[in-house]
């Protein structure tokens, strides 16, 4: 059955069960794509198939969907003009923005981020490449997968709760039925004993803001090693959120550049769809980029910049896990404590998607878990000497 192009609607009281999914772009080759992925998941449907933001924002209260999946581009009303529109008429919608692969389509993004979208994902430029338009489809997937129950959550264990959040907030709010054992019954291990050199973050699903949030409170540190960071994130958004990150830091950020030398006082980003290792050239630290196969389902990926690092700086690593899906960073994190490293994992509470910072506090591996406000003072304690 096909899914009309102007709207579909499903009363909320049926099929309750299922993530209800808006989808509004202007290309009904992208429409019907994604609506046909959507169709052929059990968790999920599409509620509604639109081509403009103005239809969205005209029919969001009838149609409710748990999730929008909001393209930037379109006529009457693009995606970052309706973005606050929708926020603000239903402030618990998960948005995940949709865009090709162009620098100011990144910068739109980026944007959408601060104004309370939940995430964004890159379209393929042609639909004809099969590659493209398979990790397209993985990665879509997964996103209203993790964001949706999550949101669907929030709102089933809400009902008495006190007022909603901000709209920019709302689809980070805790899941209350949902979170995990208490902080008590969560092992945690000492911090290393020796002072760190190198400050690694390994960072996924709402990452971005996560990082901003981060690198503004952490100029000591900067100031006295070396920051690494991967993002799981496509070429051309790495190049803009270094900018961000600079900006937002007041430090030199920039994406890693093969073969250079790792100081202190600089953020390196791990470029789009290559993967950042440490090695050592002389006696400096250095950037390797490598172009093997996705590590995690992800290029690139946190655990080959952690286990790198442990051959140049042993048990002196302080690591930080911040929010996303997946288990990233959990398997070098693993190696980073058993060389006497430390782990700093951020708390459901404030992740938008508690994947992998949960997975290294499940395995044990944490030396603290914190909400996203608290991490960077704990670094800039533990920095200047205190290991408690």
């Amino acid at each position: 059955m096909s899914v009309a192009l102007t709207s579909t609607a499903v009363p909320t009281s049926t099929r309750s069960d299922k993530v209800r999914v808006m989808v509004v772009d202007d290309s009904v080759v992208i429409r019907g794509m994604i609506s046909r992925w959507i169709g052929a998941e059990s968790d999920m449907e599409v509620v509604a198939s639109l081509r403009t933001g103005l239809d969205a924002v005209n029919q969001l209260e009838r149609i409710n969907p748990d999730v929008a999946v909001l393209d930037i581009e379109m006529p009457d009303l693009d995606g970052i003009s309706a973005l606050p529109q929708l926020l603000a008429k239903k402030r618990d919608l998960v948005v995940i923005m949709a865009s090709t692969l162009t620098r100011r389509n990144a910068e739109i993004s980026l944007k959408a981020l601060s104004l309370g979208a939940s995430d964004y994902i890159p379209k393929p430029e042609s639909t004809r490449e099969a590659t493209a338009a398979e990790t397209f489809r993985h990665d879509l997937i997964q996103k209203i997968r993790h964001l949706g129950a999550k949101a669907r959550r929030s709102v089933v264990h809400t009902t008495a709760s006190p007022p909603l959040a901000p709209a920019h907030d709302r689809a980070r709010a805790p899941a209350p039925a949902a979170a995990p054992a208490a902080p008590a019954q969560i092992a945690r291990r000492s911090f290393g004993l020796l002072q760190p050199k190198v400050l690694l973050i390994g960072s996924s699903t709402g990452g971005p803001q996560a990082l901003m949030t981060l690198v503004a409170e952490i100029g000591p540190v900067i100031d006295r090693v070396p920051v690494l960071i991967t993002q799981h994130m496509p070429p051309t958004f790495t190049t803009i959120l270094a900018e961000h990150l600079a900006r937002t830091s007041k430090r030199p950020a920039h994406e890693g550049i093969d073969g250079e030398s790792i100081k202190p006082g600089q953020i390196y980003l791990a470029p789009g769809a290559r993967h950042m290792r440490i090695v050592r050239h002389g006696i400096d630290a250095t950037i390797a980029l490598d172009d093997g196969p996705p590590v995690n389902f992800c290029k690139p990926a946190v655990d080959p910049m952690f286990t790198s690092a442990i051959d140049i700086w042993q048990g002196s690593i302080m690591s930080v896990i911040l929010t996303g899906m997946g288990s990233d960073g959990m398997r070098g994190g693993k190696d980073i404590v058993a060389a006497g490293g430390s782990v700093i994992a951020q708390d459901e509470a404030t992740s938008v998607v508690w994947g992998m910072p949960g997975a290294a506090v499940n395995a044990g591996i944490c030396a603290a878990v914190l909400p996203l406000n608290q991490i960077a003072p704990k670094l800039v304690r533990v920095f200047a000497g205190d290991r408690s």
